[in-house]
């Protein structure tokens, strides 16, 4: 048998045969035994070779290509990262679930195949960075700056303090491959321009104004039409999504609540009152300040003005003072004709009343040196040379303790309730961490009642109580306190306000049948009705106007009222923005004929509309300003879109790979 065997694996035929199994064997097998390794990427870009870019993905010549991975670790770093600014952006309103989806992690992680695709285009085209752009760049940075320039401490603090710290090499490379990948798109943005004749077709397209007659088709009447068991059955199937019960979440929780606290166990005494008044008085509250009614005249000195100038100005100091000082001298007409100062020169050099720590020192310590009716002699600021003029003195004054007691009571009473609160919440958290499963014993050791509520969904905007407020929400519906039973940390609801919350009960998301929400289906079913009847009657008069019909004649007919409005502009909301969009949407009407249309309003009523003429805004009305703000606003978007555009095109010319289930 081994011998019939030999000979019928050792002639032609079977030699053929190995030959032919031995070529898909080495094209699409081989490299498997020969490179085999652990995959990690999260997606993976890989690109022909330049000098040939229509190569196949066959190997060996899948050896040729070029790849670039993104590792899963790499993209988790990334999403945490987007996570925390979404914390940032959106405060208490952060759900962290809502988050978590494909879709936010696609936006992630494409924003990272962006970037490896604008590295590895900008390497294959050879774009190099080089050591003075990248010391440019960081030097740049606020963050490694002190008073505007390069501080090399706080740039070697700032890379130490990362997690983990990172090498001076180590950043300089980040921003290297930054720069590479960004200099493309970068600088085919900054390219991007907007013509002259441009600029004037969107002047006079931003600027134009259309004719417009438009009646508004009121929505249809109430459909009461009985709606059969087959109608239903088919509405429910296609549209099953808007009929899923939502998530719902049954809590217990306890309500510590500082403002329902006692005030105080007991009044302060007198003495440790005045203690209390007396403390304050030394940290200069309950005293009014002293304040000096004073005017000036300022003989201004520019910065870096040379010895000539200074003495110049010092000169018209003196000789101002003087006349100022002459008897019957008016110092306000004085200032009027002569001070720098333009805030208070109409006003005669008036400051008003001015207490200390509002003016600089040189200023201030000379005035409050002064008797009330003094003029000072010239006084040296870094804005120039001062003549004051004090004209009166207020002096400070002293609340009463008689005055002050009652708030110091009150402040009293609400420090012995801030403490008496911080305890209740410590005590409570303590018995809590002895029974983490359970309210009950908690709220009993601390006399307070343990509340029902649910079930509840995710949406604040719906919720009653404590439910409307996110962050109860959020600790609600938490992994850990569902799968767990045990009662949440404490949640701050306000100031002095703390909720423990336990679920007791959860219901996920789920599907329902017909019989459960037949009569929201029956709604939705007459609603869609009444909306199509109405469509169906505003796609009639737009027929009508096609067809030659004045709207006058057709709105008469169905006795609905026809509005005119001349020279309409893009701006306004006639009768709502979304009529206006349409209209500037509709094409200029031929001569002697209308351009019709139709826009659907909130309310569920239905504008119809005809344009009678189109006016061109007129370029010669934007000044050069708003000529040149246009131009670069729409530069900057050309450029973005040319931006965008590139990046599509490269990743086109690519192989991209995605692992979803690695994400």
């Amino acid at each position: 048998m081994l011998q019939k065997l030999r000979d019928k694996t050792s002639g032609w035929f079977a030699t053929v045969v190995l030959a032919l199994l031995t070529v898909p064997f080495a094209f699409f097998g081989m490299e498997q035994y020969l490179f085999a390794r652990n995959v990690t990427f999260a997606a993976k870009i890989e690109a022909p070779p330049q000098w040939w870019p229509s190569a196949p993905q066959w190997w060996p010549v899948t050896m040729l290509w070029q790849r670039e991975e993104i590792d899963a670790n790499d993209f988790k770093n990334a999403f945490e990262q987007a996570r925390q600014q979404q914390r940032q952006v959106m405060g208490e309103q952060f759900d962290p679930q809502e988050f978590e989806t494909m879709e936010n992690k696609r936006k992630t992680l494409d924003r990272l195949i962006d970037e490896k695709v604008l590295a590895m285009a900008a390497g294959r085209a050879g774009i190099a960075v080089g050591d003075a752009q990248v010391r440019d760049a960081i030097q740049a940075i606020p963050a490694f700056q002190v008073d505007g320039k390069f501080d090399a401490q706080r740039y070697q603090l700032a890379l130490s303090a990362q997690s983990p710290p990172m090498t001076p090499q180590t950043f300089q490379q980040r921003i290297r491959d930054s720069l590479q990948q960004s200099l493309v798109p970068t600088q085919l943005a900054q390219s991007a321009f907007v013509t002259a004749a441009e600029t004037e077709r969107l002047l006079k397209l931003l600027g134009q104004k259309r004719d417009v007659s438009f009646v508004i088709v009121p929505p249809a009447a109430e459909d009461t039409a009985p709606v059969s068991d087959a109608d239903a059955q088919k509405w429910f199937q296609d549209h099953q999504a808007e009929y899923r019960a939502p998530e719902t979440v049954t809590i217990e929780y306890v309500d510590v609540d500082g403002s329902t606290l006692p005030a105080a166990t007991a009044a302060m005494s007198e003495s440790d009152l005045r203690k209390r008044y007396d403390e304050e008085i030394k940290a200069g509250r309950f005293v009014e300040p002293e304040q000096r009614l004073t005017s000036h005249i300022l003989v201004q000195v520019p910065a870096g003005a040379d010895a000539k100038t200074q003495k110049a100005a010092e000169d018209k100091a003196k000789k101002l003072d003087a006349e100022a000082r002459q008897p019957g001298a008016d110092f306000a007409a004085l200032a009027r004709a002569n001070s720098d100062d333009a805030g208070s020169k109409a006003s005669g050099g008036d400051l008003g009343w001015v207490t200390k720590g509002n003016m600089v020192a040189p200023f201030e310590n000379a005035l409050f040196a002064m008797k009330a009716g003094e003029i000072s002699q010239p006084v040296k600021s870094e804005f120039g040379w001062h003549i004051i003029q004090l004209r009166e003195v207020k002096t400070g004054q002293q609340t009463p303790f008689e005055v002050a007691r009652a708030q110091l009571e009150k402040e009293s009473g609400e420090s012995e309730r801030e403490r008496a609160f911080n305890d209740l919440t410590t005590k409570f958290y303590d018995q809590v961490l002895k029974n983490p499963t359970a309210l009950a014993p908690a709220a009993a050791s601390s006399n307070l009642p343990v509340q029902k509520l649910g079930p509840i969904t995710k949406d604040a905007a719906n919720g009653q109580g404590i439910a409307a407020n996110p962050a109860v929400l959020r600790a609600a519906f938490s992994d850990s306190l569902i799968q767990d039973g045990t009662v949440s940390d404490p949640i701050e609801i306000g100031p002095n306000h703390n909720v423990f919350l336990r679920v007791t009960e959860h219901s996920p998301e789920r599907a329902q049948t017909l019989a459960q929400v037949k009569d929201k289906v029956i709604a939705a079913i007459r609603a869609d009705r009444r909306h199509k009847a109405a469509e169906a009657q505003a796609d009639a008069m737009v027929a009508k106007l096609k067809a030659g019909e004045s709207l006058a004649t057709i709105a008469a007919a169905q006795k609905l009222a026809v509005q005119d409005v001349p020279g309409l502009p893009r701006t306004a909301p006639v009768p709502d923005p979304a009529a206006t969009k349409a209209y500037f949407e509709a094409p200029a009407p031929a001569a002697g004929k209308v351009s019709p249309g139709k826009a659907s309003l909130p309310d569920g009523s239905i504008v119809v509309f005809a344009v009678t003429k189109v006016t061109p805004g007129d370029p010669k009305e934007a000044g050069e300003p708003e000529r040149m703000q246009l131009r670069q606003q729409f530069g900057q978007l050309i450029g973005t879109e040319d931006a965008t555009s590139l990046v599509e095109a490269l990743r086109k010319r690519m192989k991209i790979t995605v692992a979803e289930e690695r994400l």
